[in-house]
């Protein structure tokens, strides 16, 4: 089964993937963690990221998706895998598409986490606090102004992919602002429905 999480920043798509992930046993594939393990492994792609990366620069979709390809081809994600952070725009939703064509497989299912941007702040904003309290470390986007600048874009780049996968018939929203097992158990519901067919 392959998977995709969509929601603003602080919509728990990082905490539902990770629930998923244990659930069905198939990796969480993060964008952010895999620029990373690329650039650490000195991979020919993950050389071009961090070059990029150290300019301060986006990494460019070619890239992205040169790393999501690598990574889909390593065997864990034989029996499938949940995209967390991916695709980002409608080029790269489109070029997902034409990868995954490729294979001769194709996304099962977008789960969008449907919440409110004006209690999203309060959450942002508890959630460093509660890190904080237990002696972690706050990340620095974790504030409500980097959240402000990451809704912006978000709403200018991400957000046209929820009407594309509306439109191809896979979208399937959940109420992301329900308490964690709330919305485990809105996904686990949708999820059942694939694996009885």
């Amino acid at each position: 089964m392959i998977l995709m999480l969509l929601g603003p920043p602080g919509a728990g798509k990082g905490t539902q993937s990770q629930l998923i992930s244990d659930k069905l046993g198939i990796p969480q594939l993060s964008t952010g963690d895999m620029l990373r393990a690329a650039v650490k492994a000195g991979t020919p792609i993950g050389m071009k990221a961090k070059k990029i990366m150290a300019e301060g620069g986006l990494v460019h979709d070619e890239i992205v998706i040169g790393i999501i390809a690598d990574r889909i081809a390593e065997p864990d994600c034989a029996k499938g895998f949940i995209l967390d952070g991916f695709p980002r725009t409608l080029a790269q939703a489109d070029a997902l598409d034409t990868l995954l064509k490729s294979r001769g497989s194709k996304i099962d299912c977008v789960i969008e986490l449907k919440v409110d941007d004006t209690k999203l702040v309060d959450r942002i904003e508890c959630r460093a606090r509660e890190t904080q309290a237990a002696g972690g470390t706050v990340r620095a986007d974790d504030n409500a102004d980097a959240l402000k600048t990451r809704l912006i874009a978000y709403y200018r780049e991400t957000a046209p992919i929820i009407g594309y996968y509306f439109a191809h018939g896979l979208l399937k929203p959940v109420d992301g602002m329900a308490p964690i097992e709330d919305v485990s158990r809105q996904i686990d519901e949708i999820l059942s429905e694939f694996q009885a067919a």
